[in-house]
Parts: structure tokens; C-alpha cells; sequence
């Protein structure tokens, strides 16, 4: 909105220096800088209302960890925080008649508020179980077929809708329309439905210590704005060899909104956290880090990309599956890890949480990096 505002300023008056808001470069930094600025300020008082309410973290008595018994005051749902600094910078500096826009807003905020409903039934009706699985998975499951249907039957898309890049392979894409164009839906949509569902669960179950998740994301968020910015300029995308995407560049002021937004919720989010994001925070971040790498068709990226998230949802189905199967075998249930996610394996160890936070986020960067490498290695 801001965006538009400046731009017929300019237009109409031609003030000086107003036409550099026309370059994504410089939205992009001052998305950033709003994003950070908005979590920082709003942060102190969501807290301080968050402790007034007593809206504080349900820790669960059988989780096997004392040291977290310490968290039972924390206040929770603090992901408000993290989605009101993504979104109100994002809605100032984007391009207001970007369908990409529009798209990634209402998945953040659409998932923000599933993931708000499962926090305030745990926290305020004192349910520990909070939303039921199939009605949080319904919500993941509409998020991800109105994102999927509007990609795939939006006129601006239609050349390559069903297109998806190769990692390390050149000028090979994949293309959903397996059986015709005709039923490429049928497949691409799915295929969405399963990404949003994936991811966002993934970055819930991240989730477990102070500071991790929010870092990891901003990691994260870094890798697909620069993905989306390369995707969306003819000059970079016909010297990288990558898929060109009109209009994709908006998503990398969204990606540094989110970015900026999850630096400054890592200032109380930090060892030893004064706020937790809930599952407000979790499912939203993961669902939009998820929906922009479909935007820009680098979604089979993300397991490199959200490579963390990835292992500690197979150390969860690793450690599921080997239980129920030893249990079943030998009438008693065996596992591989002290405890899943494997963040609290390590936890089990003897690692402090602030250790093993950082040196997951240094296997997130080295990720990262691996991911940019494929711009040039294939």
C-alpha cells in the first residue's frame, strides 16, 4: 500500500530520490528494517499482555525433560508476533496487484490463525491436546488446494504452472502434467496440498527449544528471497540458465519481511526465551516458507533448503515406525533415538539447549549454501 502511495507520489510530483522505490533491492531493505523494528516494538507489549492474560506454555509432565519444567511460565502464542511484523511490512512494500502478493499473505495468515485456534484450546481451555489432528490438517489441506488451483489456473502461470526446477541438473524441469494438460491439476494440486502440509507440520515439530525454529526460518527465508529475486529478473535468470518468473521478485520483500520479523522475535526468543511463537508462529512460518518455494518452482529444494526440518520429522517417523514394529516383534517397543524430535536426543545427552541451537543453526546455513551452490553447480 505504501509502495503504491510512493510510486503515484512520483508519478504525480516527482519528488527526488522516490523513483528508487521502484527497485525491489530497496523495498526489500526497508521491508526488512520495518519487519524488524514492528517485531521489537510490538514484541515487548504482546508479552507483557501475553503474562497479564496468563496465557502461558502448557509443558506436558510426561515429556522426559526436567530442564523444561523451568518453561511452565513462559508465555506462549507469541507467533502473533512474528506474523504481524511479516505481514504489515509486506502489505506496505509489495505490489499490492501482485497475485503473489495476495497468495503468500493468505497463507501465513490462514495458517497463523489454525495454528492460533490449537494454541488458545491448549492455553486458555487448558487442553493439552489442543485442535484435533483432522481438523488442523483440514485447515493445512484448504490452505494448500486455494494455493495450488490459483497457481495452476491463473492465466499469468499458464506457461509454467506445472514446471519445477531440477536441483544440480541444467535446463531439467519436471512437469506435474504427467497425462496431458488437461488433468495437471489433478496431480499439481496434491503435490501443493502435500508441500504446505509437510513443511508446516515439519517447522511445528522444530519447534522444541528456544531460539530454533526462528532461526532456522530466517536462514531459511534468506536462501528462497534470494531464489525469488534471481527468479524474477530476465538478466540474472538468462545468465543462471534458471526458470524466468514475471512478478516473482515481490516474493523477496516478503521473504526479508519474514526475515526481519523472525530476527526480531529471536531478541526474547532466545536462550533462555521470555516468549514462545506456539503453534501460531510454527504452522505459519512453515507454511509461507513452504508456499514461496512452490511460488518460485524450487520446491524440491526444500528438503535441502529446510534440511532441519526434515531431519527431525524422520527422526520422529524413525523412531514411530522402529517402536511400533519392535513392538510388535518382540512384545516390547525399542527405540533408535533417547527422544524425538532428535533436537531433544541431544538434549538427552547432555548438550545445552543453547548449544545445540546454534549448531543447528550453522548445518542450516551450510544448507543454505548448498542450495545457492545449485545455481551454478549442474
Amino acid at each position: 500500500m505504501l509502495y503504491e502511495l510512493l510510486a503515484w507520489l512520483n508519478d504525480q510530483y516527482a519528488p527526488p530520490g522516490f523513483d528508487a522505490f521502484d527497485f525491489i533491492t530497496t523495498r526489500t531493505a526497508f521491508a526488512a528494517a520495518t519487519a524488524l523494528i514492528i517485531s521489537l516494538i510490538i514484541g515487548r507489549k504482546i508479552i507483557q499482555w501475553l503474562i497479564k492474560m496468563q496465557l502461558k506454555e502448557v509443558i506436558r509432565e510426561d515429556i522426559g525433560l526436567h530442564t523444561h519444567l523451568n518453561k511452565v511460565n513462559t508465555p506462549t502464542m507469541g507467533g502473533v508476533i512474528i506474523i504481524l511484523a511479516t505481514v504489515i511490512p509486506a502489505m506496505l512494500w509489495m505490489n499490492m496487484f501482485s497475485i503473489y502478493t495476495w497468495m503468500i499473505v493468505f497463507v501465513t495468515l490462514t495458517l497463523g490463525v489454525v495454528g492460533f485456534v490449537d494454541d488458545y484450546i491448549k492455553v486458555v481451555r487448558q487442553n493439552k491436546s489442543g485442535l484435533h489432528g483432522w481438523v488442523k490438517v483440514f485447515g493445512q489441506v484448504f490452505v494448500g488446494i486455494i494455493l495450488g488451483a490459483t497457481l495452476y489456473f491463473w492465466p499469468a502461470f499458464s506457461e509454467y504452472n506445472t514446471l519445477t526446477t531440477v536441483p544440480f541438473l541444467k535446463e531439467v524441469n519436471i512437469d506435474y502434467a504427467f497425462f496431458g494438460d488437461t488433468a495437471g491439476w489433478l496431480i499439481y494440486i496434491p503435490v501443493v496440498v502435500f508441500i504446505i502440509t509437510g513443511v508446516s507440520n515439519a517447522a511445528n515439530l522444530t519447534d522444541g527449544l528456544d531460539g530454533l525454529l526462528s532461526g532456522t526460518s530466517a536462514i531459511a527465508g534468506v536462501i528462497l528471497g534470494i531464489f525469488a529475486y534471481v527468479s524474477g529478473r530476465t538478466d540474472f535468470s538468462n545468465f543462471l540458465n534458471i526458470m524466468y518468473l514475471p512478478g516473482a521478485g515481490e516474493l523477496t520483500i516478503f521473504a526479508a519481511s519474514l526475515v526481519g520479523a523472525c530476527l526480531g522475535f529471536l531478541w526474547y526468543n532466545t536462550y533462555p526465551a521470555s516468549v514462545f511463537m506456539g503453534d501460531t508462529g510454527s504452522l505459519a512460518l512453515g507454511g509461507a516458507l513452504g508456499a514461496m518455494a512452490i511460488m518460485i518452482h524450487k520446491e524440491l529444494l526444500l528438503p535441502i533448503i529446510c534440511g532441519v526440518f526434515v531431519a527431525e520429522t524422520v527422526s520422529v517417523i524413525i523412531q514411530t515406525s522402529y517402536f511400533k514394529y519392535t513392538k510388535w516383534k518382540y512384545g516390547e517397543g525399542r527405540r533408535v533415538y533417547l527422544m524425538t524430535p532428535i533436537h531433544h536426543h541431544f538434549e538427552k545427552l547432555g548438550w545445552p539447549e543453547s548449544k545445540i541451537v546454534i549448531r543447528f543453526w550453522i548445518i542450516a546455513i551450510l544448507l543454505g549454501i548448498i542450495s545457492l551452490l545449485t545455481l551454478k553447480l549442474r
